[in-house]
């Protein structure tokens, strides 16, 4: 009788893990990048259940961040282009600067490298378009993409 109260003890337990684990948002996200300026993924969904959010940049190529550095920015939609513009020259700084129009970002990165930044969701707004992009001079072309919050 008591192994089948264990047994029963450890399906409910278990299936209140399952349940939680389904129920949780994913609020981490990883990004590869490489020496040819690309990364793989040009949408990312915020669910707003997230407290934080995580971004894993992870540069997969062979070359320096002097020569082929990524990072990852992140404005809403339209401050990306004069963001992108107005730290075009911060070469000193990464091409990053103090501009309260960037809501979060990583440092730059070259190849075999890695960084993690994280972000408050709650810095984010429904219904806000969000842009994403790598202020490495002349890589905003082929690195950016869209965030969004959701439900």
């Amino acid at each position: 009788m008591a192994n089948v109260k264990l047994v029963i003890v450890s399906l409910v337990m278990l299936v209140g893990a399952i349940n939680n684990a389904i129920a949780s948002p994913n609020c981490t996200v990883t990004i590869h990048s490489n020496d040819q300026i690309h990364w793989g993924i040009d949408d990312i969904k915020v669910s707003k259940a997230c407290e934080t959010f995580t971004i894993n940049l992870i540069h997969d190529g062979h070359l320096d961040k002097g020569v082929m550095g990524h990072n990852w920015v992140l404005t809403k939609e339209q401050d990306k282009e004069e963001v992108a513009k107005a730290v075009i020259l911060e070469k000193e700084t990464d091409y990053i600067n103090d501009d309260p129009r960037i809501i979060a970002h990583s440092k730059l990165i070259g190849g075999g490298q890695r960084t993690t930044i994280s972000f408050e969701v709650n810095q984010l707004q429904q219904g806000q378009q969000y842009s994403y992009f790598c202020s490495y001079p002349e890589h905003i072309g082929l690195m950016q993409g869209t965030l969004e919050l959701v439900d």
